[in-house]
């Protein structure tokens, strides 16, 4: 395997699957299992999840309600979240740890970062829940900050799409696809990879980002094998 400790970043929108709101349990079950294959083959894996499927703190500000306030409040959409996909590995015989970056101690672990290396170490999956545990930050920046803290070689960033494009290949079907770019070219371009502040803690850690299509079946072990899927953002 070409990485042997990395950091999954998914979006809580990923887990809608067809769905307008929530989770999609054949989403949940899918990402499940391709986890499930990659620890099975000796990766250690830690995990950060977004909440954008159920709330997200930029909602609370259209709603006139105040930005700290809606934050905490997608924090808190984020713990849900995991603890889904916590019980959807725990049901494949995956041993798991959540730990959280505000206090529940009745659902999770407080975050300790000797602790979280200790548990990947024993081969169990270790979920981060509630973000960085402070407002006006993204579960991007915590995945960052995470990643960085526990020594990962990469941050996997799944997502719908296949990789970084010139332009959003949604929008228009001619945008072209990088394979490979670097931190300085991709804030040359103006593309969007993930928020800045998560971005610049990658490139001063020169820690290296793939975004890939994660809801393509058997794509996260075909990233952990080193084979050319999604785009790599390296220095």
């Amino acid at each position: 395997m070409k990485y042997h400790r990395v950091l999954l970043k998914l979006s809580g929108e990923a887990l809608m699957g067809e769905k307008n709101y929530g989770i999609d349990n054949k989403v949940l079950k899918q990402y499940a299992s391709e986890v499930k294959a990659i620890v099975e083959a000796g990766v250690e894996v830690a995990i950060v999840i977004g909440g954008g499927n159920i709330f997200r703190g930029v909602q609370a500000e259209e709603g006139g309600m105040e930005r700290t306030q809606g934050d905490y409040m997608g924090m808190l959409a984020t713990m849900i979240n995991a603890m889904a996909l916590q019980a959807a590995l725990e049901s494949m015989d995956v041993s798991t740890r959540l730990q959280s970056a505000i206090e529940m101690k009745q659902i999770a672990e407080p975050f300790i970062r000797r602790r979280a290396i200790r548990h990947l170490e024993k081969g169990r999956v270790v979920i981060f829940g509630a973000g960085t545990g402070n407002p006006f930050f993204t579960t991007d920046s915590a995945a960052s900050l995470r990643a960085i803290e526990i020594d990962a070689n990469v941050i996997l960033k799944g997502t719908r799409v296949d990789g970084i494009y010139t332009e959003d290949p949604e929008k228009n079907p001619d945008a072209e696809r990088f394979e490979t770019i670097t931190f300085n070219e991709v804030f040359e371009k103006g593309l969007k990879v993930m928020d800045m502040t998560a971005f610049t803690l990658c490139n001063e850690n020169e820690l290296p980002i793939i975004v890939f299509d994660m809801n393509e079946s058997g794509n996260l072990m075909r990233v952990i094998k080193g084979e050319q899927i999604g785009t790599l953002v390296n220095f």
